[in-house]
This record gives C-alpha cells, sequence and structure tokens, in this order.
C-alpha cells in the first residue's frame, strides 16, 4: 500500500495554516499543522515528514532557526519557506541554508501546487541516489570478504541541481532580483513588472554601474536591432513605467538613472 506523503506546514495564522491545509488535503496530500516552532519541533520528534511549509515570521523562535532545527532533526526533510515581500532577504538566506524554496504570502494555487511538487519529486530522487549508495557499499563489502568479485551495480546520474541561492539572485544595494520566479524588490517592496520591463531592470543590475546607450540596452532585452531613435522612443517609455511602479511601491525611490546624451544606468540605492 502507498501512503501518500506527509506534510507539515507551521504558521501563527490560523486563516494561512486554514487555505494551506485546505488546498493541500484535497491534493491527495496528509496534513499536519503547527502554529509555532516549538509545536513543529515538537511533532517531529515523533512523526517523520516529507515536506513542511515554513513560515519565516515566527513568535519566538523564527524560522531560520526553526529549518535549522528541522534539519538536525530530519536531514532528508525538504522545507518550502513561507514569506512577506519585506523578508525577502531573509527567504534567500533560508535557500542558502538548505530550503527548497520560497513563497509570497499570500501564496497562488499554481504556484504553491508546483512547488510542492517539484519539492517531493527532489525527496524521491535524493531517496533514491541513497539507495544505490548504500547498495554500492553492501556489494562493496561483500567483495571484501568473498574472493569472487561481485558485479557492481551502476550508480545512478546525478540529478541536475536548481540554481543555487548565489547564481539565482541578483542584489544592488536596496535592489533584489530573483532570477528564477521573476520577482523584484526594491526596499522590501515587490515592484510588479511586465517581462520586458523586468528584463530591462536585470540588464541593468547585471552590468552595473555601466551606462549603457538605447540601441544596446534595447538590443540586449528584446533580441533585435532599431534604430537609435526607436530605441529611445521605447526606452523612454518602459523607463517612465519602472519609475511610475516602483514610485507607487515605495513612495521615492527611482531606480533608473538617465544620463543625458548617453544612455541608463542602475541607480545607487
Amino acid at each position: 500500500m502507498i501512503t501518500s506523503p506527509l506534510i507539515l506546514i507551521v504558521d501563527d495564522e490560523i486563516g494561512v495554516r486554514f487555505f494551506l491545509e485546505e488546498l493541500l488535503t484535497q491534493d491527495g496530500y496528509q496534513v499536519v499543522t503547527a502554529d509555532s516552532a516549538e509545536a513543529a519541533l515538537a511533532l517531529g520528534a515523533t512523526q517523520e515528514f516529507d515536506l513542511a511549509l515554513v513560515d519565516l515570521n515566527l513568535p519566538g523562535m523564527s524560522g531560520l532557526e526553526l529549518i535549522a532545527a528541522l534539519h538536525r532533526q530530519q536531514p532528508d526533510l525538504v522545507i518550502i519557506v513561507l514569506t512577506a515581500y519585506a523578508s525577502l532577504d531573509t527567504a534567500v538566506e533560508a535557500l542558502r541554508q538548505g530550503a527548497h524554496d520560497y513563497l509570497f504570502k499570500p501564496s497562488k494555487a499554481g504556484e504553491l501546487r508546483a512547488s510542492v511538487q517539484s519539492g517531493l519529486l527532489k525527496r524521491r530522487q535524493q531517496s533514491r541516489q541513497k539507495d544505490v549508495l548504500t547498495q554500492l557499499a553492501q556489494q562493496l563489502l561483500a567483495n571484501l570478504r568473498t574472493d569472487t568479485p561481485q558485479p557492481i551495480a551502476p550508480a545512478l546520474t546525478p540529478d541536475v541541481d536548481p540554481p543555487e541561492a548565489a547564481d539565482r539572485f541578483l542584489k544592488r544595494g536596496g535592489l533584489l532580483i530573483d532570477l528564477m520566479r521573476h520577482a523584484l524588490t526594491v526596499n522590501g517592496q515587490l515592484i510588479d513588472l511586465s517581462l520586458t520591463e523586468f528584463a530591462l531592470v536585470t540588464h541593468l543590475a547585471s552590468i552595473y554601474p555601466q551606462v549603457i546607450a538605447p540601441q544596446a540596452l534595447l538590443r540586449a532585452v528584446q533580441g533585435h536591432e532599431v534604430s537609435p531613435l526607436e530605441a529611445s522612443e521605447a526606452l523612454r517609455y518602459h523607463v517612465h513605467r519602472i519609475r511610475q511602479k516602483t514610485k507607487q511601491a515605495t513612495d521615492q525611490v527611482d531606480i533608473i538613472r538617465t544620463v543625458r546624451g548617453v544612455g541608463y544606468t542602475l541607480a545607487d540605492l
């Protein structure tokens, strides 16, 4: 009999716990909830979980401290962190400490399902690799104890891991870009950008503090050649939209600086 994965939800907000529990239960998972880090560790002492959803902003022990404690308690546990926009820096640190992914609160159902599925797939792959290594070790020991060498089973090809946190994020002062999730925050505030706007800011961040001409910037972002005049007109519109959105979210910050007669660069934040 195949049992469904057991998922732990740790969040001090009852509404969040209810939403996550209902959604994941409907998807066929077994779900256990906890309203604090201490309660989560107590559950972890008696049950083995496949995956945990952990809020970073918990009363008492912090989410980061809980992640470290859960990994000591259950080394193979896959952890997805739940974060508010302003704590994205902490979410990045959680990824560096071994968390599988992060989700913004409130989570979208599709993103939640995709992240949980990829986390459980990662756990199954790691479990298979561990089984193969155990089998290899047993065969090597058997060979040492007998005169006739036994064939050794081939090892599984290692799975490709997702990008490391250092490669996934671009940080320039108060600006933080998640290249995988296409999320941009400025001083902890999420900026809702179009694909072109996101690509424009990302390119400026990647070449900072270089100043780039409009024609070269549009070529890098959209992949095709236009005249200098067409590039200037197109970028004037996109930069205006980015500045509007950033000002609405932060009330003051301008993330792009215009160098008159030359082009654009990322502003010092």
